[in-house]
């Protein structure tokens, strides 16, 4: 059995983070460069700009061409990509070990000294809109912005991380290139990496590569979003979406616990148990017993401040009222009596078995330290973390879930129905 190696954080006087996790079994190396910037940052005029930097940031640097960041680590058999999140940005690179330097260089080089230029801004306009349209045309993908909006309103957690087509189409150069120049800075960035290395090696790399463009030559400390809670006003209970799908395509939720709080662990279990797999009671209530639905499953999410908990299922049109009235009592039974010790169990074993079973590979490590050091300033233990899932009872799990599964509902639905009312009846009834 391997040794897990401590994860090791260097600050540099920039306010840059570092931070490594030494894997010597393995023969890669992931390196994330997290910045902490995303949807939530923005004003409405510049929605979606986070994520359409990140786009053009791969379009040219002052050093590589568009081609040449992508086949420098291509010609290596790597794979480098980037995502965007409501909270945070990630650009990303795995490469077999000794290619680690190179890669650092690559995804360092998008970070310091990219052009963005104006061609590109209005070349790259056309591929996001293309995504747009992409989302748009997956109706289970659209039905999560559209809880989102319905839950959170206009404002900033509660717009899509696209932007929509308006704010796209009159996003301009300077405006694009100011907000990186604004947010991308060293104080708001985590340097994560995982696999065959060495920590202070790692920071010399690291150094080297975002010195360039003078970088790093400003004072600094580590940037940490904070917890203050969200204020969600009471918006309408449903959000629908007329599409002539085949299937009705719904996510039911509620209020759950922010980021920073200690029952997220707790929370966890509860949605793990209620849709986190076949043996889950809704999978069982909804699919199993009575065949009225494919997919369905449930997850907690938390965000600095805010936090939900939610249920999605796909089903016929036709069964949409039947399906949502199985998830309210599920939820009323399991809010007022709890869950069985079995359930519990079976859910905390899940939730370990799957964390450590993500953790296989460099990437995925990666992603966990970079994650954590992005959004709480500091790495959580993986034995912490299976410890903090382990020590859940069926007390915890009956405190939380009677405190939010009671809360108001909010319903996103995208299908082929005409109106909002008969399902706002369900939910008050």
């Amino acid at each position: 059995m391997s040794v897990r190696r401590p994860v090791v954080r260097t600050v540099l006087p920039s306010g840059l983070r570092i931070v490594t996790e030494e894997v010597p079994s393995v023969r890669s190396a992931a390196i994330g460069i997290w910045v902490n910037v995303g949807s939530r940052d923005e004003t409405p005029a510049v929605a979606g700009a986070s994520h359409f930097l990140e786009h053009l940031l791969f379009k040219g640097t002052t050093r590589r061409t568009a081609l040449e960041i992508t086949s420098t680590i291509e010609a290596v058999g790597g794979e480098m990509n980037a995502f965007t999140s409501k909270e945070y940005t990630c650009f990303y690179a795995r490469v077999i070990d000794t290619d680690l330097p190179m890669a650092i260089d690559v995804v360092s080089d998008l970070i310091t000294s990219s052009i963005v230029s104006a061609l590109d801004v209005d070349a790259e306009r056309k591929v996001v809109l293309e995504e747009i349209a992409m989302r748009d045309d997956d109706p289970s993908d659209l039905v999560h912005d559209l809880y989102a909006e319905t839950y959170y309103g206009d404002t900033q957690l509660g717009r899509p991380i696209l932007g929509t087509i308006k704010s796209i189409s009159d996003m301009t150069r300077s405006s694009v290139f100011n907000y990186y120049k604004k947010r991308y800075l060293p104080q708001d960035l985590v340097v994560a990496v995982a696999g065959n290395i060495k920590h202070k090696r790692v920071v010399a790399m690291v150094e080297e590569a975002l010195t360039r463009d003078n970088f790093l030559d400003v004072k600094g400390s580590p940037q940490i979003r904070p917890n203050t809670p969200v204020k969600t006003k009471p918006m309408q209970s449903v959000g629908l979406m007329t599409r002539k799908t085949e299937q009705a395509h719904m996510f039911y939720g509620m209020e759950g616990v922010a980021r920073s709080d200690e029952r997220r662990f707790a929370m966890g279990v509860l949605a793990s148990a209620l849709g986190g797999g076949m043996s889950s009671r809704l999978f069982q209530e909804i699919r199993e017993k009575r065949g009225l639905a494919y997919s369905v499953y449930a997850y907690a999410q938390q965000f600095a401040g805010s936090g939900q908990i939610g249920f999605y299922a796909g089903c016929n049109p036709t069964k949409a009222i039947e399906v949502i009235e199985i998830i309210r009592e599920v939820l009323a039974d399991v809010a007022v009596n709890g869950m069985s010790h079995e359930e519990i169990e079976r859910a905390k074993g899940a939730v370990r078995g799957s964390l450590v079973l993500s953790q296989e590979d460099s990437g995925s490590r990666m992603s966990r330290i970079g994650k954590n050091e992005i959004v709480y300033g500091q790495v959580m233990g993986f034995d912490e973390i299976l410890k903090a899932i382990s020590r859940v009872n069926p007390t915890d799990v009956r405190e939380i879930a009677s405190e939010f599964l009671t809360k108001s509902p909010t319903l996103a639905l995208v299908g082929p129905f005409k109106s909002e009312a008969k399902f706002e009846k369900v939910l008050k009834s």
